[in-house]
């Protein structure tokens, strides 16, 4: 039994409250997860975990046992990034979160370069519409939109989005073009979301103050790209990062609505944990995206109050 694999499975057994939720996390097999949580208890010849159809809870043993294992793999974890930050050639695993569709079409460009320049890292780019615990999740780098809480994380602001409300002109030769948010309540309009339900968008620029408000959806999706093709063919009012439409706008295939009430834009920031910063791998590609970002300016212009975005809410911090 490797001991040190074993006791890192029970502090993610034990944090989150399932072996079957271990084995997704770590990621591994529910029959090597339960393998290794029986060995150790054999090893150590008592019971660790009691298990019942609907919960697992700790013995006495198991409670010393996880406090224990939770220090010895935090200062191992200590041990490895001041030997990494010794190393001069960035190396290893580099573990990213970003939102969907920021991630998708932003950063994954931006990758090929960075493993062609620093062919010793690796990197695992997790695309997720939440906010990760880095530390729980072993995150090195996550990008964030939306204002953060204080936290014990190095914040990097990389640009500004704000949402805008936008629609097809024939749409709006057929519907008429709404010239409040409270006339959103007689309009088709696309939301994005994971589940369909009462839809609401936020509104309310320096000058007003800001309030949500309702909107009757006829169509819902959990993808912007696809909400922006529907709003070209005429499906309804949709409300999206300014960035995505832009070439659309450009185009007149979309007319922009709604602009006075406008919300202040939303901060894009990119987070690193302080001591996974040490590492070489995190430093350089953190010098590396916020640099490619300022050269390439992907939004397309610097970020001003007519110009760009706020983020959809499955993919605020």
């Amino acid at each position: 039994m490797d001991q040190l694999a074993a006791l890192a499975t029970f502090v993610r057994v034990v944090e989150t409250g399932s072996l079957s939720k271990a084995a997704r996390s770590l990621p591994s097999s529910l029959t090597s997860v339960s393998r290794q949580l029986s060995a150790l208890e054999q090893h150590f010849g008592t019971q660790f975990v009691r298990r019942t159809t609907r919960r697992l809870t700790l013995t006495d043993e198991g409670r010393m046992l996880y406090e224990r294992a939770k220090a010895v793999l935090a200062e191992l974890k200590q041990v490895e990034a001041a030997l990494s930050a010794n190393r001069q050639e960035p190396t290893g695993r580099l573990r990213i979160s970003a939102p969907t569709l920021i991630g998708r079409a932003l950063i994954a460009p931006l990758l090929a370069e960075f493993l062609r320049l620093y062919p010793s890292v690796s990197i695992d780019l997790q695309l997720v519409d939440r906010a990760v615990d880095m530390l729980e999740e072993d995150i090195h780098v996550a990008l964030r939109i939306g204002h953060l809480p204080d936290s014990q994380h190095i914040v990097r602001r990389l640009t500004d989005i704000q949402m805008i409300v936008c629609a097809a002109p024939l749409y709006l030769k057929q519907r008429g073009t709404p010239v409040t948010p409270a006339e959103l309540s007689g309009h088709d309009c696309l939301a994005f979301s994971e589940a369909p339900g009462v839809g609401e968008w936020r509104f309310g620029s320096e000058a007003r103050s800001q309030s949500n408000t309702a909107i009757s959806a006829r169509l819902w999706v959990n993808s912007l790209d696809a909400l922006v093709l529907a709003a070209e063919q005429g499906a309804g009012v949709v409300r999206v990062p300014s960035w995505l439409v832009k070439r659309e706008l450009s185009a007149g295939r979309l007319v922009r609505i709604l602009k006075d009430f406008e919300p202040p834009a939303a901060p894009l920031n990119v987070l690193f944990q302080s001591a996974r910063l040490a590492s070489p791998k995190t430093r350089v590609f953190a010098d590396y995206l916020v640099e490619r970002w300022r050269r390439l300016d992907p939004f397309g212009s610097r970020p001003t109050r007519s110009s760009v975005t706020d983020a959809p809410p499955a993919e605020r911090s």
